[in-house]
């Protein structure tokens, strides 16, 4: 995995952690649900990055 691709993976968990603390301190659902979303996404692409990372050994 590229360090872009690191960085890149990890500012979209942070971002999604930003937004659902956020959303939680305000009482805003629809914030709090773009956090989790956001979060997931950055997790799924450092796995598939892991994965194709896996298979170029």
């Amino acid at each position: 995995m590229s360090t872009g691709d690191k960085i890149h993976n990890t500012g979209d968990k942070l971002k999604g952690t930003v937004k659902e603390t956020a959303g939680k301190a305000v009482g805003n659902e629809r914030l709090e649900a773009e956090g989790k979303a956001d979060r997931a996404k950055g997790d799924l692409k450092q796995a598939g990055e892991h994965v194709k990372d896996a298979f170029k050994s």
